[in-house]
């Protein structure tokens, strides 16, 4: 479903305290700027600012962070799309092909799991940074839908020489331990089994594939990877050969990636890089891939992704220093969906009533995995907490349309235990803390006029800008 027209964001500012030095709040904010394509309604909630930016432009704002701010699938591709319109580069940070988004451009649809979205835009760089880890098929199979394997997108394509390489080896052993998770009286964790975790892993384990050793000398290569088989063999049951021999079939695919990836200069130092871009005053678009309630230090662990999800995870996966950020943007669905398991305190079933409303119009499926996404009410206490980590500086409301035709609409604005209210701001890092969690909520009265043709926040039904405003002040 699309979240947002290219107008909805023209008058886009953001205004940031000089004078705050705490977590900043949600309180005052008003909505500036609104669109609508085809099925959906797109809305940006911004807030009051002393210093303004115009984070659309290219003369002011120079990093511009697009988050997801709940469980991921917000709708971060579309916005980021829009966007790149705009920005000089546009730049992976973090995670690797367990997240995706489909975007449709002149009637064509491009899925996209690793590639930057200004792929699409013929006059934007993109760079993959550090904090990636990069699974070289799935990397140049996503290629393929822009120059069908002629390789001349590389050209407006930048990796960072050290970020990792995601081995088929990792995703075989990522199966192997989600399969025994699914064993054990805890549960699995849901991953993709795309071999992310494992990918980490190694480069925590500090034996990890980077893409500096892939197009340096060949004997480092095969040393490394050597290395890192010997190992995986010795601690994941022998799920990989314990040697490393010539006619290795991965071996062979990785030195065919090397050299399409050195005759097309793909592999730079991107900290230089962006420094100077920086300093020639280019504005770079930060787009992350899962969001902040699956971080692996702040979201609800161990239900998390492998990275770092928050702005946070664009200092380190890019190597940006903070100073250097100018706009963060938290992406918010209307209502709340998490993919696989984990905590969900304002979580409807998805066999009837408004739960299924959601799951059906929503079309709540997962872009990896084709999962059937649980959906539940707007959660404003876990907004609270994903602001207090990230301090958005606005914030986009996606899917408004998809609540259209619900009799009544709830929004959980407080958490309880035990009778007592939890302060604004917090959520329980304890999952058993967490579960005894009682959502209070307020209700509000549905809508059923068609939203697809609203371009401005006056043009939307009473009842929906109601929701929008209830969302403000919550």
């Amino acid at each position: 479903r699309v979240q947002i027209s290219n107008q909805a964001l023209l008058a886009l500012r953001a205004r940031r305290s000089k004078t705050s030095h705490g977590p900043r709040t949600m309180d005052k904010t008003k909505v500036l700027a609104a669109g609508a394509a085809g099925l959906a309604a797109g809305l940006v909630v911004e807030r009051l600012r002393r210093k303004q930016k115009d984070v659309t432009g290219r003369h002011d704002a120079r990093v511009i962070v697009v988050l997801g701010a709940q469980w991921g699938d917000e709708g971060k591709g579309k916005l980021v799309d829009v966007l790149a319109g705009r920005a000089d580069v546009v730049a992976r940070f973090n995670g690797g092909a367990n997240a995706g988004h489909s975007l449709v451009v002149d009637g064509k649809t491009y899925a996209f799991h690793l590639l930057p979205c200004g792929m699409l835009r013929a006059d934007c760089e993109n760079v993959i940074g550090n904090g990636v880890v990069v699974h070289l098929p799935t990397l140049f199979e996503e290629l393929r839908q822009l120059d069908d394997g002629t390789d001349a997108s590389l050209e407006r394509l930048v990796v960072s020489s050290r970020a990792h390489v995601l081995l088929d080896a990792h995703r075989v052993i990522d199966g192997m331990i989600e399969d025994e998770k699914r064993g054990r009286s805890t549960g699995s964790l849901g991953t993709t089994k795309r071999g992310v975790g494992p990918a980490y892993a190694s480069k925590m384990n500090r034996n990890g594939l980077r893409f500096c050793d892939l197009v340096g000398p060949d004997d480092v290569l095969v040393e490394r990877l050597g290395a890192l088989r010997a190992f995986q063999h010795a601690h994941y049951r022998g799920c990989v050969p314990p040697t490393l021999e010539a006619d290795d079939e991965e071996l062979g695919k990785l030195r065919q990636f090397r050299d399409r990836l050195v005759a097309k200069n793909v592999v730079r130092d991107t900290v230089t890089l962006l420094r100077d871009r920086i300093a020639a005053n280019r504005t770079i678009l930060a787009e992350g891939a899962n969001a902040a309630l699956l971080d692996a230090d702040f979201g609800t662990y161990p239900y998390v992704t492998s990275s770092s999800t928050t702005v946070g995870g664009v200092c380190t996966g890019l190597g940006v220093p903070p100073s250097q950020v100018d706009c963060v943007i938290g992406v918010v669905k209307a209502y709340t969906t998490r993919v696989g398991a984990g905590p969900f305190p304002t979580e409807l079933g998805l066999d009837a009533g408004a739960g299924r409303h959601l799951s059906s119009v929503g079309h709540e499926y997962g872009t990896t995995t084709g999962r059937k996404r649980r959906c539940g009410w707007l959660d404003v206490p876990l907004l609270r907490y994903s602001h207090a980590v990230n301090g958005y500086d606005s914030i986009n409301l996606t899917k408004l349309d998809v609540l259209t035709g619900l009799d009544a609409l709830k929004i959980g604005v407080e958490y309880a235990i035990d009778g007592e209210v939890l302060p604004r701001g917090y959520m329980p890092a304890s999952l058993d803390e967490l579960a005894r969690v009682d959502v209070r909520y307020v209700e509000l009265p549905g809508w059923t006029e068609d939203l697809s043709l609203c371009r401005a926040f006056a043009d939307l039904p009473a009842n929906a800008r109601r929701y929008v405003r209830a969302v403000e002040e919550a």
